[in-house]
């Protein structure tokens, strides 16, 4: 799926009653909230020997990807200019694909 696509229908089901502020403020703490709902997946996986709950993991992402939809509408932006503008960044600092040179001498942007 293209990603400004994804952004245009996840954002229908975005709470219409929320000002800009309110979005801005949502995006970013869903964000945190779902991205430790991963973390702790993983970590119930690594450190206390449950089975890789792959399936789980999948669906806490797809919640990561809504909240950076949310967060990229509140400022502006489509998801396929910032994931072109990572891109960018990626390709500037690691030029030849990733090196633990590169990452240990890298100029910051």
């Amino acid at each position: 799926m293209d990603a400004n696509a994804y952004q245009k229908q996840a954002m229908a089901t975005l709470n219409p009653a929320l000002d800009k502020k309110d979005v801005l403020i949502n995006g970013v703490s869903g964000l945190c909230g779902e991205s430790g709902e991963a973390i702790d997946i993983v970590k119930k996986h690594l450190a206390q020997g449950h089975p890789l709950d792959a399936g789980r993991l999948a669906k806490e992402l797809g919640d990561v990807a809504w909240y950076l939809a949310e967060t990229a509408t509140a400022i502006g932006y489509s998801l396929g200019d910032i994931l072109e503008m990572n891109l960018d960044k990626l390709q500037k600092r690691y030029p030849e694909g990733f090196t633990v040179e590169h990452s240990l001498h890298r100029q910051e942007d």
